[in-house]
């Protein structure tokens, strides 16, 4: 009883906190709405893309090879790709100039000579890229003619009727996180670990309080006073943690992902993670120096976790470093979660963050069991 005697009243001590209270609450849902609405088009799939114009002239000796290139074009027009043949007087170079088209392309026995436009680069790249498929297509038709002249047939033909040696499949491809999906779960997973700093102070304030006698004197032991000071540190940050993502859902409509069990269990051994290095912490360093080592080490370990910025992608000593981040493999585990159905990706995390929270749960408690008083 007397336990939650005591993780009551650390509840309630949080509760009437009024800037504890505002800073787990109102800053992860400020940054959200900050962040997500700068950052919208960084996370947006949707690119638009202007007109595209292909001006080309053609010189083949081989009649076939128009046949192909007709097939080739017609495909290439039923992707928005407008295809002209220049006459005879016209300048294709002077005509991309000028931007009347988007590229020129020269096409000869020795290949395609090709001209882009610097104005319109993103269109000329996707032109470029669809004659270099036609190019390579009809490479390789050419070294398969002198085997088999059916099977060279059906690879250039495939060229205008879609056809695909290569296959891709998604899962689920759609689902992907917008600028607010992202950072419902970056700053969700970040507020969880800054428990850590309230953490690192329940025994520290009780001691510049001046009420650690008052709780040495009461019938009770220092092993039921860790624990009740814990189990309530644990329960109201999670509760924190919980609004933030309801508040996520529910007004910047953030996708949770169907697995809700599953999300509350990372969180929940996050914010166990951070109770129990706050609690390590406060008894390993002694005085300030505690607060200084945590108020550091939360700022580094969001920073490398991605809460401001995506950091997949990172190679050599960077990619070392985020995952040396908590929120690195959480936010790793609940993308996982929430956009691949991939449930069995919270264990590594779950495993990382309860293997972690026990090494300095038994550093708190040896030091605790060392000193007289708290």
């Amino acid at each position: 009883m007397n336990i939650w005697n005591i993780a009551w009243k650390e509840i309630k001590s949080n509760l009437r906190n009024t800037r504890s209270f505002l800073f787990m609450l109102a800053l992860p849902i400020v940054l959200m709405l900050i962040l997500g609405s700068a950052l919208s088009q960084v996370f947006s799939s949707d690119y638009s893309v202007g007109e595209m114009r292909l001006l080309y002239t053609s010189n083949w000796s081989d009649p076939h090879i128009s046949t192909y290139w007709n097939h080739f074009t017609e495909a290439i027009g039923k992707e928005g790709v407008k295809v002209v043949q220049a006459d005879a007087d016209m300048d294709g170079k002077e005509e991309v100039r000028t931007n009347r088209y988007t590229a020129y392309a020269r096409l000869d026995d020795s290949g395609i000579e090709f001209y882009g436009s610097s104005r319109n680069t993103i269109e000329s790249n996707i032109i470029q890229g669809m004659l270099t498929v036609f190019a390579d297509r009809y490479s390789l038709a050419t070294a398969a003619i002198q085997v088999e002249p059916a099977a060279a047939q059906a690879i250039v033909a495939s060229a205008g009727e879609g056809g695909d040696f290569i296959r891709e499949t998604a899962l689920q491809p759609n689902k992907k996180p917008g600028s607010f999906d992202y950072y419902a779960i970056v700053m969700t997973t970040m507020i969880a670990f800054y428990s850590v700093i309230s953490a690192s102070y329940l025994f520290r304030g009780e001691r510049t309080r001046n009420t650690a006698v008052r709780l040495m004197a009461a019938p009770v032991s220092k092993g039921i006073i860790f624990t009740g000071k814990l189990i309530g540190s644990t329960v109201i940050n999670l509760f924190f943690v919980l609004v933030v993502v309801l508040f996520s859902k529910f007004v910047y409509h953030a996708d949770w992902g169907n697995h809700y069990g599953m999300v509350v269990l990372v969180l929940f051994t996050e914010v166990l993670l951070a109770v129990s290095v706050g609690l390590g912490v406060s008894f390993l360093v002694k005085g300030e120096g505690s607060r200084a080592v945590v108020m550091i080490f939360t700022q580094i370990a969001s920073f490398l976790g991605g809460a401001f910025f995506p950091v997949d992608g990172m190679e050599g000593v960077m990619r070392i470093l985020t995952n040396l981040s908590p929120m690195r493999w959480v936010n790793t585990a609940l993308m996982q979660i929430i956009y691949a159905d991939h449930t069995a990706a919270a264990w590594p995390a779950i495993g990382l963050n309860l293997g972690i929270a026990s090494v300095f749960l038994i550093l708190a408690i040896i030091s605790i069991r060392r000193r007289e008083a708290l």
